[in-house]
């Protein structure tokens, strides 16, 4: 198993655990952990991949996370664990747009000049 697949699953697992649990006063420690979770999994994300990672976060961030909501006993808790999935993603992403504009401005990849 990759490195890359266990910060995943890591963060995946962690992002579950977090939407039952509040750390810190209001829940900010656990959004520093799932951001920083976010942030090495995205660093991770392959070249064919970061299309889709892009895709899944900004869908989430647009509200995608609530479309469970209405399901009755478990909606609120689904809406909890992907709002948890949705910051993870986000890192992600970010990550993965800073690497590759890091790759074609200052090691050149990418650009056939």
């Amino acid at each position: 198993m990759s490195i890359a697949r266990i910060i995943w699953i890591v963060s995946l697992l962690a992002a579950v655990v977090l939407a039952f649990v509040t750390l810190g006063k209001d829940g900010s420690t656990g959004a520093l952990i799932l951001t920083v979770l976010g942030i090495a999994s995205g660093w991770f994300v392959d070249k064919e991949h970061r299309l889709g990672l892009l895709v899944a976060a900004i869908f989430l961030m647009s509200g995608g996370y609530k479309a469970w909501g209405g399901i009755p006993e478990v909606g609120g808790y689904l809406t909890d664990i992907l709002g948890s999935i949705k910051m993870v993603l986000a890192a992600a992403g970010v990550t993965a747009v800073l690497r590759r504009l890091v790759e074609r401005i200052l090691l050149g990849k990418g650009t056939e000049s």
